[in-house]
């Protein structure tokens, strides 16, 4: 059926050594490694260690984090071997079209939208909040906030401009080339990696071990009756929670098209983020809870959000210049997941664009810089207007739907194209096929069951909308169609 007419992997290969249509090869394994670090560590790790230490594991939020970091290891054994095999931009997307078909591409691409350009908005707007606090409150409500929110005093927003400054900042950065993003990327990350050790380094000295006794949530504790919120049950009830805190690891397999040497890099870069990630993620937690103890997160005065400058202030006395770094270290982390998810949609974007499903406008390059850069100032536009007016609330838990999405359907992809194609090249090969991928889709699917019904709807009509696009305009130019 000509819906799910599939590219073969010559026709893939053959467009990645295109050097002339192709993408800048410019990053090494160590860039993709520090790219990765970039995409993962945002507030997340500030605001989810908290509460899931709050809600459901208590101090064993950090054996939440090996589960979740598991989990992840399922869906990113399986992107390092697509990744390596086919080293073209497109992620997800890509893979869906070498496996199960056109259609089946298109839907991937199109929940990556959710991931990518509605993830930049979100967290462009949560900087923006960040960056007043730590100015003192100094922009005015008006112009930080969209025309959709007010405060009691009858205070209205106009527009979100420090949202739509950050957008604009990275946009320009982006269309200067990937090696010089990769190299701001690289110093942010330098700087939010350093606080975050800093505070391992200088909360160790403060922990209080009756904080880690018991380790996890006792059966009987007050406002935690259910499985999931006390025990080994809590711990799996936790990995949920924390498990968003890993999201972003993906986006390095959209940059495959730029690396130096794919076969070898992409899974240093994938993996090993994956694991620089899940370490400082461990440590930190453990710190986090062993200099206050959990329950301290549960208070809604003390705030979830405002955890680690809590425990800063309340036990870490002397310490209070780390309090404002760890507000510098979660813009520093803002500012590169913006950055990488940015990046991210526009390269699907490339890839979809050069297979007829979108526009040419998409795939159009840089004479000098060799990006995509009508393609992002066309994402500036919409991840910029949705920033900028659009309340940040809004979005909600789209962004890790759209990313789950694309999990369970590239591990299913590994199966499919061990069967299609059981004699390709495979520099990197994921272990106990088809043992791994089944848990991927396992883990990652109870996780999409697991969001509310709204979230599930909303996720329903974005891809209805795609569907109509993609019969309206891409099934028609589709360049495999007409060959």
């Amino acid at each position: 059926m000509s819906l799910f007419r599939k590219k073969t992997l010559e026709s893939l290969l053959a467009q990645a050594a295109d050097s002339e249509k192709g993408l800048k090869r410019t990053l090494g394994a160590g860039s993709l490694v520090a790219l990765g670090i970039g995409a993962i560590i945002g507030a997340g790790l500030f605001v989810r260690t908290a509460a899931a230490s709050a809600d459901a594991s208590g101090s064993a939020v950090t054996l939440s984090f090996i589960v979740a970091a598991v989990g992840c290891a399922f869906a990113g054994l399986c992107y390092a071997e697509f990744a390596s095999m086919i080293p073209i931009a497109g992620s997800a997307y890509t893979y869906a079209y070498a496996t199960m078909g056109e259609l089946v591409a298109w839907i991937i691409g199109w929940a990556l939208v959710l991931e990518y350009a509605l993830g930049a908005a979100t967290v462009s707007i949560a900087w923006s909040e960040y960056l007043n606090n730590l100015l003192g409150g100094a922009i005015p409500y008006e112009w930080c906030h969209s025309p959709f929110e007010s405060l009691a005093t009858g205070e209205h927003g106009i527009v979100n401009l420090p949202a739509l400054g950050i957008l604009l900042a990275l946009t320009m950065l982006l269309i200067r080339g990937t090696q010089a993003s990769a190299t701001v990327n690289a110093i942010i990350v330098f700087v939010k990696v350093a606080i975050v050790l800093a505070f391992i380094a200088i909360g160790w000295q403060f922990i209080n071990p009756e904080n880690h006794t018991p380790y996890m949530i006792p059966e009987g504790t007050p406002g935690h009756e259910g499985f999931f919120e006390h025990g080994f049950g809590g711990v799996l009830g936790g990995a949920a929670i924390v498990f968003f805190a890993f999201i972003g690891f993906d986006a390095v397999s959209t940059a495959a098209q730029e690396a130096k040497n794919p076969k070898r890099d992409m899974p240093i870069g994938i993996l090993g983020s994956l694991a620089v990630c899940t370490v400082l993620y461990i440590l930190f937690g453990h710190v986090l809870t062993g200099v206050a103890n959990w329950s301290d997160f549960a208070d809604p005065t003390k705030g979830k959000e405002a955890s680690v400058a809590y425990t800063i202030k309340t036990y870490m006395h002397g310490y209070q210049w780390l309090e404002t770094s760890v507000t510098v270290a979660i813009l520093a982390g803002f500012s590169s997941v913006i950055l990488v998810m940015l990046m991210g949609q526009s390269r699907v974007f490339f890839s979809m664009s050069n297979d007829g499903l979108l526009p040419k406008v998409f795939s159009e390059l840089h004479p000098k810089h060799k990006t995509p850069y009508k393609s992002n100032w066309i994402l500036f536009v919409f991840v910029g207007l949705f920033a900028a007016f659009i309340p940040g609330s809004v979005a909600g838990d789209l962004t890790s739907i759209g990313t789950l999405f694309a999990f369970v359907l590239v591990c299913i992809g590994i199966i499919l194209m061990r069967r299609s194609d059981p004699n390709a090249v495979r520099p990197f090969k994921t272990p106990l096929v088809p043992l791994v991928p089944i848990l991927g889709v396992i883990v990652c699917g109870l996780m999409i069951v697991s969001l509310d019904g709204v979230t599930q709807l909303s996720a329903l009509i974005w891809m209805a909308i795609g569907l109509v696009i993609y019969f309206m305009y891409g099934s028609i130019n589709s360049k495999l169609k007409n060959k």
